[in-house]
């Protein structure tokens, strides 16, 4: 399959803010690195669970049982997503951020003779201050970050490979860099970690609207996304190898379950934070059949569609991914644009890139071309740090950043090249 106009179109119908804001204006949006839009699917289906099965699990009634049921089917949605054992291997919580801490606290408890944590330079925050908490404790020596270059911004897997040693406890990695839109090759730095002894951390948060991703291919033993960066509402949720779910001991009240994710989740469980994720993994499913026709909800019909739907949105993104990169025809790629710094690949390399690009106007604050590029030409971009590494690694406070994702068309890419052309000659 392929996404042209007549799937795009489908596409674009169930964002109905892709195209125009909450005023009304036509625009494009290009700031999804931060938080996708939310789907139609996603939106209706945590409605209908906020009204139907509104009540706590373990009791009689049918709201009890109707959450229950929707709590189950939400893990078993990002179990498919994901190529997870089972719904059993999902855990949910608040944020990324909050199960990658979960997650290091409860391996902390059993690390007692040192050793190291070895990450990529290209790290979001979120994926840094759980191990360096490990660090401060002292349940580790040290931690590691392996460089990319420079000049290509891929990361360089010698470096990570001579950083990972037989003390080495964990390897985290992002799946890609939301600055730089590297994307890591994850089945080569699962088998750096695990023939180590290491254990394999992935933060997916950027990369899972991109790109397909199958935590039993490689070799995953934790993987870690957020539902508002794949089209859903905030809640995140952590795979976890199912005999480290059952063998760590995570922090927990007493009364909750000592068995199942359960066991790892802090509080009651919102059922429309399932229901919402269930719908989105539906949204894209349904991308691999016909107009009009439903997607199978569960299984390895599923799981094929949903790798057959990603396929075709990597192959779609890596051309919008072009045009931004290289020109649409009439207006010159990012590279070719006078006093434009861009930070990333500046080309696909054989690792993949996703479609996020940092970049700076020299002379431009940041947030005044932000506001100008949505003022003057309707389009909603970045200008921050992301909460990533990278930009302090240049000596930036902030940067530019346009991130696409499957809902955006080739318009949305040459009206970004035009106006950068155009506010890089001062024509505004």
């Amino acid at each position: 399959m392929a996404i042209d106009e007549r799937l795009l179109s489908r596409i674009r119908k169930e964002f109905p803010a892709a195209a125009r804001d909450a005023t009304g204006r036509k625009r494009a949006f290009l700031d999804n690195g931060a938080g996708t839009l939310v789907c139609r699917r996603a939106a209706q289906a945590e409605a209908r669970a906020r009204i139907d099965w509104s009540a706590n699990t373990g009791n009689v009634f049918p709201e009890s049982k109707g959450a229950e049921a929707t709590i189950l089917a939400g893990r078993q949605a990002v179990a498919d997503l994901l190529n997870a054992e089972g719904p059993h291997a999902i855990v949910s919580g608040e944020s990324a951020t909050s199960l990658l801490f979960h997650l290091s606290y409860a391996l902390g408890r059993v690390f007692t003779d040192g050793g190291s944590v070895v990450m990529t330079a290209y790290e979001h925050h979120a994926n840094v201050a759980p191990w360096t908490e490990l660090l401060r404790a002292g349940k580790v020596r040290e931690v590691r970050y392996a460089e990319f270059d420079p000049t290509t911004f891929e990361l360089d897997l010698g470096k990570l490979a001579r950083a990972v040693d037989g003390q080495t406890k964990v390897v985290a990695v992002a799946a890609a860099s939301n600055f730089l839109g590297t994307c890591t090759d994850l089945r080569e730095v699962g088998k750096i970690a695990h023939d180590a002894g290491a254990l394999f951390v992935v933060d997916a948060v950027h990369d899972v609207c991109h790109r397909s991703t199958d935590v039993r291919a490689i070799g995953a033993d934790a993987l870690v996304f957020s539902g508002y960066k794949f089209f859903s509402r905030h809640g995140s949720f952590l795979y976890l190898r199912p005999d480290l779910l059952a063998s760590l001991t995570p922090y927990k009240v007493e009364p909750s379950p000592n068995v199942g994710p359960e066991r790892w989740e802090w509080g009651t469980r919102d059922q429309a934070l399932f229901a919402a994720i269930a719908g989105a993994v539906d949204h894209v499913a349904c991308l691999a059949a016909p107009a009009g026709q439903e997607a199978p909800r569960s299984g390895a019909a599923r799981r094929a569609a949903l790798g057959k739907a990603m396929e075709a949105i990597e192959a779609y993104e890596a051309a919008l991914s072009r045009t931004v990169l290289e020109g649409d025809g009439r207006w010159p790629g990012l590279r070719h644009i006078p006093g434009l710094t861009l930070y990333g690949p500046p080309g696909i390399p054989a690792a993949g890139r996703d479609p996020t690009f940092s970049f700076r106007l020299a002379g431009r604050e940041d947030t005044d071309v932000a506001r100008v590029l949505y003022s003057k030409y309707g389009l909603a971009v970045g200008a921050e740090d992301y909460f990533s590494r990278v930009p302090a690694l240049f000596g930036l406070k902030t940067a530019l950043r346009a991130t696409f994702v499957h809902y955006n068309t080739p318009d949305d890419a040459s009206g970004l090249l035009r106006a950068l052309h155009k506010l890089a000659r001062k024509d505004r």
